[in-house]
């Protein structure tokens, strides 16, 4: 587990370092992301080559325990959040309507991107 999450936490690193050395408008953990998702990719692509040289948490399933882990306890991570609100209830007291029709308006765009990527999805996984 602790290899799984340092691989997770090095390709969170290493986004990071590429948003900010090219200076991207893309945040570092998605970079990161996308980093992962390509070594898994090319886990699954080259299944006998990759064992030799991918470390075995990404080639045994031990990455995938250990995201399914931090998945399950994700509600953790909305505490700071939930102190942060908090201690700034002034702004939200001024800023309330506006702060409540943004995020209204930004809830229903990704969950309308959210649905309409997963019937493209669908549909080209129903063509193979």
């Amino acid at each position: 587990m602790i290899v799984s999450l340092t691989l997770i936490l090095l390709a969170q690193l290493l986004g990071e370092v590429a948003a900010r050395a090219a200076g991207l408008p893309v945040p570092g953990p998605v970079i990161g992301m996308a980093l992962l998702l390509g070594f898994l990719v090319l886990r699954d692509r080259t299944q006998p080559a990759s064992t030799r040289w991918l470390p075995p948490p990404l080639v045994d399933g031990g990455l995938e325990g250990t995201a399914k882990g931090m998945l399950a306890h994700l509600s953790i991570l909305f505490v700071p959040a939930g102190v942060g609100i908090v201690g700034k209830l002034d702004v939200l007291a001024s800023h309330g309507f506006a702060l409540a029709a943004v995020l209204t308006l930004s809830v229903t765009l990704t969950l309308a991107a959210t649905v309409l990527t997963f019937v493209a999805v669908s549909k080209l996984m129903d063509r193979r």
